[in-house]
């Protein structure tokens, strides 16, 4: 069952993973839809018992080389934007008012980090707990198994992943810690942690400076991890464009989008900002 549960959900991050990244360039309206659909029901088959011909490394090869077939327009004109925060109200629509179709609708690309990476911080949590807080070697001993097993059971996707045109592959746990090292220390263990932290590193680091910070209204962890190292992030890294929204029944969803749509403003200016600089390179005179 923990098999089986793990492989649903390495499926469903690169499924999530290859939608979000082309559902926005499509070619054709509905076209990413549909063959997220038609993946979806190979996979439901696949781990209830209905497997047919397909392995489970065949099952991420052909997602991925599906995915990568997908006709497309161009691909890399729309601001990226990262979505971090609550677990709860990071995956979930209803809890984030649908966020990533309304950054789809406002012209941008959500980028999701992998669901199987908050699991992946809980075990690698293990190591530090042994070492510093007195918990025993056997803890230790099952976070580097632990760890260690789910990277071998996800290297399918992983390869498929690292092959392709389009996608890329997630980021080893440990590389994660290390981003979120300069930050705070790796001791923040309630609630996201520095996990949050190092998913928001991670992003600008790969090209995504735009991120949405979401949680509950008033999530103490939150304001620490998530709001608490923004000003630093920023410091470090001037191209950051963080925006911290909090999303409770109570809070006003004009507030909410208000908040988003200044920080897409702002990802938009700084595009074409860059575009307009790069056009003023290549057509600037040669000296030789």
């Amino acid at each position: 069952m923990l098999f089986s549960a793990a492989r649903a959900l390495a499926l469903g991050d690169l499924l999530m993973k290859c939608l979000y990244r082309t559902r926005p360039y499509e070619a054709e309206a509905g076209s990413a839809d549909a063959l997220h659909r038609r993946w979806e029901k190979r996979c439901i088959d696949y781990l209830t018992d209905k497997r047919g011909a397909l392995s489970f490394g065949r099952l991420c090869r052909g997602i991925v080389s599906d995915f990568d077939a997908l006709p497309l327009q161009n691909d890399r004109s729309k601001p990226r934007v990262g979505v971090v925060g609550e677990i709860l109200v990071k995956y979930m629509p209803l809890a984030n008012n649908h966020l990533v179709e309304l950054l789809e609708r406002e012209g941008a690309e959500a980028v999701v980090p992998d669901l199987l990476d908050f699991f992946q911080y809980s075990l690698y949590n293990g190591s530090y707990q042994h070492r510093y807080l007195g918990r025993s070697y056997l803890r230790r001993l099952v976070s580097d198994l632990g760890t260690a097993a789910v990277e071998w059971l996800r290297a399918p996707a992983t390869r498929a992943l690292k092959k392709s045109k389009r996608f890329a592959p997630p980021v080893p746990i440990g590389e994660i810690a290390e981003l979120a090292k300069p930050f705070l220390s790796i001791g923040n263990q309630y609630g996201e942690g520095w996990f949050l932290t190092g998913e928001m590193i991670e992003l600008i680091r790969g090209g995504t400076p735009n991120i949405v910070c979401i949680q509950p209204f008033a999530c103490l962890p939150n304001h620490v991890v998530g709001k608490g190292v923004i000003k630093v992030i920023r410091q470090a890294y001037p191209e950051a464009n963080i925006c911290a929204v909090d999303y409770d029944p109570g809070a006003s969803e004009v507030n909410q989008l208000n908040r988003i749509k200044l920080m897409l403003s702002v990802a938009e200016k700084r595009a074409k900002e860059e575009k307009a600089s790069d056009t003023e390179r290549i057509e600037a005179p040669s000296l030789v």
